[in-house]
Order: C-alpha cells, then structure tokens, then sequence
C-alpha cells in the first residue's frame, strides 16, 4: 500500500455561468504510483460526477494521461472531466506542446482541447456506438421516463465511451418534466433532449441520467452533448452552432456550446473556473 502524501488537488466548476453554477470536477494533479482500487476510493468519496487523475502521457503527441472516475468505475472518456483537468493543469502552470491546444491521452485515445481564454472546447471523439435504440430497450426508457412512445420524436445510441443513448422530445419543457424511475433502467446510460423556443437563450434543454455509473442526474454532460451534436448537425436536426442548457432541475445553470466546424469535427466547450486549489492526502 502507498504511503499517504500531499499531492495537488483542485475542483474545477465546469460549462459554468456564474459562480458554483456549473459541473464540478475534483482533480488530482499527480496520480503517480496510486493504483486504481485508491483511485476509485477517492472518487467514491468526493460523490462527484467524475474524479480524475494526472498522470505521465505514454505517447509523445499527448500533455498528459487521464484516468477518469465515477463513484462507481471508471470510464475511458468524459468531456466535462476533460475539460476541468486541462484547466486545472494549466492554472498549475503547466504549458503545452502547442500553445493553442492541448492533447489528452486517455482511455478513449488522444482527445484534443481547444483553448480560449476561459473558454476550453475539446474535440468530440469518434462515436463506438451509434443508430437508432432497438424498440425494446426504447419501451423501457419510455417506461422509466414516465412518457408515451408517442412523445419520442427520434432516438438514437451517441456512445463515445460511457454508454450514452438519447431520446429526443419536442420541448424543453417536456425534458424539465420528466420524473424518471431509475429503478427500472439501474444499468442505464441515457439523456434527453428537447428544444428550447426561439430567442430563448438556448437551443436545447438537456438532462442526463446515468445509474450505470452510479449517477443518478448529472448537473451537465460533455460526452453526452459530444455525441448528441455528432448526431444532430451531422443529419441537419440543429444548427451547425448552437447552445445547451442543462443542471435546471438540480438548480444549477450549466451552459454548452455545440460546434461543427468546416470539416465537420464537433466541438464541446463552455468556461470552467478553479473553485478550490491546496493539497490532499493519498
């Protein structure tokens, strides 16, 4: 067992408006020699969406290596995680190879993140998974939901990593009405999705369940609205630019930007700022 020592910690308020309005994302800087049944206490522990670990890149194109926790297991790929880490590296006064970008390495490849001042977008990694929900893993969602087959206007697996499938609703109103029963979908990866009226702000209202990893709601989602934004530009359903609020219903205002650029990469991004910095104990 690894004799505790400080190591470098941050929290990282990720797709934040204001303060403490976003995804929080608990960091530590120097994951070197914890082996994973620590990483995984510790995440467990904070009861966080996500806990991440710092540690040396296997690869010459990246930064850095990232493992990524949830109070559960841990997954290859995350986006709010990708882009709370890179913020924290960089306010630890690390600099990358390319002064406009970073490269994470992790479990998902090399993941690329934009910078912006305190905007960071990272680069939608391939899709593993896509296509439209069997009809019966579709009924159960619908059950679980609480809503009628007819209320689904499409469906469709965005799996980047964790698992994520979507159901896409006429409104954001309807998305702020759900009252899901997790008990029904205990191994679930999913969202839902709908729109916002013009000039509301936001294009889209989405919110993410995952009792698959032990989260019931996630205050705001980067893979998920990753895989989402692959799919909707991709087939003309949403603007080549747009934005996604998510977190309302757990009183949080987290804020997106979707963007497919000319080549048609998607890109995820919105500010994150270091609520806590010091040291902990592992």
């Amino acid at each position: 067992m690894t004799m505790p020592r400080a190591r470098a910690f941050a929290q990282v308020d990720v797709f934040s408006t204001g303060a403490f309005s976003g995804n929080p994302v608990a960091v530590v800087l120097d994951g070197s020699d914890l082996d994973d049944q620590a990483m995984q206490r510790l995440a467990r522990w904070t009861n966080l969406s996500e806990t991440t670990f710092l540690l040396p890149p296997t690869t010459e194109e990246a930064d850095y290596r990232l493992r990524i926790f949830t109070p559960d297991s841990e997954l290859p790929f995350a986006g709010h995680p990708t882009l709370g880490t890179a913020r924290a590296w960089l306010d630890a006064g690390h600099s990358p190879r390319h002064a406009d970008r970073i490269v994470q390495e992790c479990g998902a490849g090399l993941v690329t993140v934009r910078r912006d001042t305190d905007s960071l977008a990272f680069a939608a990694p391939p899709r593993v998974r896509d296509g439209a929900l069997d009809e019966a893993y579709l009924a159960q969602l619908v059950a679980a939901f609480g809503i009628t087959r007819e209320q689904v206007l499409d469906h469709q697996w965005v799996d980047n990593g964790p698992g994520w499938a979507v159901l896409q609703l006429a409104t954001a109103e309807e998305v702020l009405a759900l009252e899901p029963d997790l008990s029904l979908i205990p191994d679930a990866m999913v969202g839902a999705i709908g729109a916002h009226p013009e000039n509301a702000g936001h294009h889209f209202e989405m919110r993410t369940f995952a009792p698959g990893a032990g989260v019931p709601e996630d205050p705001a989602c980067g893979s998920m609205n990753a895989g989402v934004g692959q799919w909707l530009t991709s087939t003309g359903a949403a603007p080549s630019s747009y934005r996604v609020a998510q977190g309302t219903r757990l009183g949080r205002s987290a804020s997106i930007a979707v963007t497919a650029d000319e080549s048609g990469a998607v890109w995820v991004g919105g500010d994150t700022t270091v609520a806590i910095h010091g040291t902990i104990a592992m």
